[in-house]
């Protein structure tokens, strides 16, 4: 398959820089982040996106969304990553609705996709316990209690987990923590009794949350897909996440790159524009080389996820894996061509590069 976007993907990558662009530049993060809003994203723009049918993109035509795939969902991501728009659409458009599309029961999609793609309900992915993303680690554990299960245990790094609406959790159903059989995943309603959730500041100014369960109650109902054998759904969800994750990246660092190719045709240094010494050439062309590589691994691997996602893993570890290193090297030389002032909170550079190391 070619690696170029069709004229129905131009068209959407058009509107959506249209409406990011326009409702939510750098200035939107900064003033969030300023104001300490508890949401920490705007409801109003996320109301729109969904008008707009981004929320909905991976969600079918049965349940009120576009019935797209990964590559479109690539495109949406590239141009958040290229404002550092804060927005629950990985979390929810993304990663619930791949999970719910490719785990849940005809009820669960029934229940939960039109929403998704509404826009009126917000999901949360609570895999991770420790400092580092590794889900065959999971300790958490999920006892069987009457006609159902108890939860019992905690989660770090939940991103959007502090305003979801619904929590898709993994927990041990079988095995020890390292295993890859023995992982259940369950719905989870976040005002359950015994949930308790904790919103937590970082750097890049996003806010994940902490959650406890504290002997949390879920019925049969609420396992999504099957039990023990939640693992390898799991990994192809993450695979999905993990090829729009490449994608923000991959915005984020041609967007730099942009605004630093700018500023080295305008700032002057020793009575010379300062894109004029060689130095700094060589060096902006190596990183243009790397972003259009990268370019071309990330839609590899989104063209692989929706060919077959039980098989797109390799694709997509070369993607991420690629376009993390050349994000790395992209915030560091727009940080560093920028000189002193790169490194103020007043310009908007630095901000690329909070987000970058998250």
């Amino acid at each position: 398959m070619a690696l170029i976007l069709t004229e129905e993907q131009s068209m959407l990558r058009d509107s959506a820089r249209g409406l990011i662009s326009d409702k939510a530049p750098v200035s939107h993060l900064r003033q969030l982040r300023d104001a300490k809003d508890a949401t920490g994203f705007s409801r109003e723009l996320w109301k729109e996106f969904a008008e707009m049918g981004f929320s909905g993109l991976l969600v079918p035509e049965e349940f009120g969304g576009s019935g797209l795939g990964a590559v479109e969902a690539g495109i949406v991501m590239e141009e958040i990553g290229r404002t550092l728009m804060p927005s629950p659409f990985l979390s929810t458009a993304v990663l619930a609705a791949s999970a719910l599309l490719h785990g849940g029961s005809d009820a669960q999609k029934a229940e939960y996709l039109p929403k998704i793609s509404a826009g009126s309900l917000l999901a949360a992915l609570a895999i991770d316990e420790g400092a580092k993303h590794r889900p065959l680690q999971t300790a958490m554990q999920a006892t069987r209690s009457g006609n159902g299960f108890k939860l019992k245990g905690a989660k770090a790094l939940v991103v959007d987990g502090h305003v979801a609406d619904l929590l898709i959790v993994a927990a041990r159903t079988g095995g020890s923590a390292g295993d890859a059989k023995g992982i259940t995943l369950f719905l989870v309603n976040p005002k359950a009794k015994g949930v308790a959730t904790a919103r937590t500041n970082i750097g890049d100014a996003h806010n994940p949350a902490r959650l406890e369960f504290d002997n949390v109650e879920v019925d049969s109902d609420s396992v999504l897909g099957e039990v023990d054998q939640g693992g390898a759904l799991l990994e192809g969800v993450l695979n999905v996440g993990r090829g729009a994750v490449a994608s923000e990246m991959l915005g984020l660092s041609e967007e730099v790159f942009g605004r630093t190719v700018t500023y080295l045709k305008e700032r002057k240094q020793f009575g010379k524009l300062i894109g004029e010494f060689q130095a700094l050439q060589h060096r902006a062309a190596e990183l243009y080389i790397d972003i259009e590589i990268s370019r071309a691994a990330v839609l590899k691997a989104l063209q692989a996820l929706d060919a077959d996602i039980a098989t797109a893993a390799s694709a997509v570890a070369v993607a991420k894996a690629k376009a993390g290193t050349t994000a790395t090297r992209a915030v560091q030389e727009g940080v560093q061509m920028h000189g002193g002032m790169g490194m103020t909170d007043q310009f908007d550079i630095g901000f690329f590069m909070k987000r970058a190391r998250v």
